[in-house]
C-alpha cells in the first residue's frame, strides 16, 4: 500500500512540506495537507498516516514558539474542544449525522463569519465585547471549542474552525501560531489511541511517516522563514484568505480533489 510511484512520493513529500509550513508559520495551508495525501493513498490510510505528521509539526510548531503560546485562551478552549470530541463520537452513532452534513454546516459557518468579518469587522467586535464578560468570554470559547471539537472528528474540519476564532482574538503573530500549535497538538494526540484501536494507525503507516519527516522539517525551515518576512497585517491576510479557501473545499464532493490528484499523476 505504501509502496508508491515517483509521483505518489513527489506527493507525498509535498504533503509532509505544507504540514511543516502549517504548523511554523503559515497556518491557513494544513488544511490541503488531507487532499494531497489523500491523491496517492485510500481515504482511510490517509487518515491514519496524516496524524503522526500533524503531531510531529504541532509539536515543532510549540517547542518553536513555546513563549509566545496564549495559555489562558489555551485553557480556556481546549476542554471545551476536548468536549466537542466526545461528542462528535456520540453523534458518529447516528444515521443521519454522516461526514457531507457535517462537512456543509461548518463551511457555511465558516464562510458567515469570515464574510461578516471582511465587511465590518463584526466577529472581531462580537468577541471583543464578549471579552468584557466572564459569561460572554466563556460563551464564545463554547460556541468556537465545542464547533472545533466535533468538527475534528466528524470531518477533520477543525482547522478553519480555530483560525476564525484566533483571528478574532486579534493576537499578534507569534503568540497566533503558537497558540494554534499547542491546541491542535493536544486534540491530535487525544485522536492518536482512537486511530490505532481502528487500526488506522500501524507499523507500516509509522514507518511510512518516517520517511517523510526530512520533508516535514523542510517545511517547518520554509514557514518559518516566510513567518519571519510577513508583517502581523501580512500574516492575518494570508491566514484570512487560506481559511475561506479551506471552507471552499468543504463544499466539494468527498474525493473531489484527490480523484483530480490521481488524474494529474496518470
Amino acid at each position: 500500500m505504501y509502496d508508491l510511484s515517483f509521483g505518489g512520493w513527489l506527493m507525498a513529500v509535498l504533503c509532509g512540506i505544507v504540514v511543516g509550513m502549517a504548523k511554523c508559520g503559515i497556518p491557513g495551508l494544513g488544511s490541503l495537507a488531507v487532499p494531497l495525501l489523500a491523491g496517492v493513498l485510500p481515504a482511510r490510510t490517509a487518515t491514519g498516516a496524516l496524524l503522526p505528521l500533524l503531531v510531529a509539526g504541532d509539536a515543532v510548531g510549540a517547542l518553536r514558539f513555546k513563549r509566545s503560546c496564549n495559555v489562558r485562551l489555551l485553557l480556556r478552549l481546549l476542554p471545551i474542544s476536548i468536549l466537542g470530541i466526545l461528542l462528535g463520537y456520540w453523534l458518529l452513532g447516528f444515521s443521519w449525522m454522516d461526514d457531507t452534513a457535517i462537512r456543509y454546516v461548518t463551511a457555511s459557518i465558516i464562510l458567515v463569519l469570515f464574510l461578516l468579518n471582511q465587511g465590518k469587522g463584526k466577529v472581531n467586535l462580537l468577541v471583543s465585547c464578549a471579552q468584557d464578560s466572564r459569561w460572554g468570554m466563556w460563551g464564545m470559547a463554547l460556541f468556537f471549542g465545542l464547533l472545533a471539537g466535533v468538527t475534528t472528528t466528524l470531518a477533520n474540519a477543525a482547522g478553519p474552525v480555530a483560525l476564525i476564532y484566533l483571528l478574532a482574538m486579534q493576537l499578534p503573530k507569534e503568540e497566533f501560531i503558537a497558540t494554534n500549535a499547542w491546541f491542535f497538538l493536544v486534540l491530535n494526540w487525544i485522536k492518536i489511541p482512537l486511530m490505532v484501536l481502528r487500526g488506522m494507525i500501524t507499523r507500516e503507516s509509522l514507518l511510512f511517516n518516517a520517511k517523510l519527516l526530512p520533508a516535514l522539517f523542510l517545511g517547518t525551515f520554509l514557514g518559518l522563514l516566510l513567518s519571519r518576512r510577513l508583517s502581523n497585517q501580512a500574516f492575518r491576510k494570508s491566514v484570512e484568505v487560506l481559511t475561506a479557501l479551506a471552507a471552499l473545499l468543504l463544499f466539494l464532493p468527498p474525493g473531489a480533489i484527490s480523484n483530480l490528484i490521481r488524474a494529474i499523476l496518470r
